[in-house]
């Protein structure tokens, strides 16, 4: 996401790198390489630390990246629906020199244990958006050659607007899967590839726009204070909803 406006970056009144995209994507792009050894890898690292794999939702047609999305059921130990994106780390990401973060990542959440998985629930947009956002998410660095990692945000649609029709929820905050622990966060596959986890959290509006103008750990700190869970609420509290910016 970092674009360059002359010879310096543009950055938020927090001091963050401002990303700006100045096109709109590439065209379709038939995906053909798949790194097998680094799948054989990520299933074994996935099964360890984040739960059995129950299901994968394989992709028909992919465009640019083959992103399949492993699904892990609900569990005593993890009693939440945990959903893995497969296949955004075959390609690595435009990384700008001075950033240590993986070029390759791959993207998850986590939902609440009523949350309807079944096929007939998917024909449902109200139902099925967060691995379609996942998806998107996903491909979005490889389409506009840039990259996401820790405290990025990414805003649903231009102009934003929820991500479905029964939430305000709009945009997305990328974090590590603090709910699993600090060892699940990184699969070594090999020397020159490690791939990174990363969880996405819904954010409101006003959430978002917060994080612009004071930073990732401020928001951070909103979010514990009114013990925000990683498990997704479509209607929990906006803990940004007074604030004027």
């Amino acid at each position: 996401m970092m674009k360059k406006k002359g010879d310096e970056y543009e950055y938020t009144e927090a001091g963050d790198v401002l990303y700006t995209h100045q096109n709109e994507g590439k065209d379709f792009t038939p995906h053909v390489d798949i790194d097998e050894e680094a799948r054989e890898i990520m299933e074994d690292h996935i099964q360890k630390y984040f739960g059995p794999i129950h299901m994968v939702y394989h992709e028909v047609v992919s465009h640019l990246v083959h992103v399949d999305v492993y699904h892990i059921l609900p569990s005593k130990k993890r009693p939440y629906h945990t959903l893995i994106t497969q296949g955004m780390s075959d390609k690595p990401m435009v990384t700008p020199p001075d950033v240590e973060e993986s070029k390759y990542a791959e993207l998850l959440c986590f939902l609440p244990s009523d949350w309807d998985v079944s096929e007939e629930g998917f024909k449902d947009e109200t139902i099925y958006w967060p691995i379609e956002n996942l998806k998107f998410l996903a491909r979005f660095p490889h389409e506009l050659d840039t990259w996401i990692g820790f405290g990025h945000t990414v805003q649903n649609d231009n102009p934003i607007q929820p991500f479905a029709s029964n939430t305000k929820l709009c945009a997305s905050f990328i974090l590590p899967p603090l709910i699993t622990g600090e060892e699940g966060w990184t699969a070594h596959i090999r020397e020159e590839k490690n791939v990174s986890f990363y969880n996405v959290i819904p954010l409101y509006e006003s959430e978002m726009n917060y994080k612009m103008k004071r930073g990732t750990d401020k928001l951070l700190d909103r979010l514990d204070k009114y013990g925000i869970s990683e498990i997704y609420d479509i209607h929990r509290k906006n803990v940004c909803k007074k604030m004027w910016f």
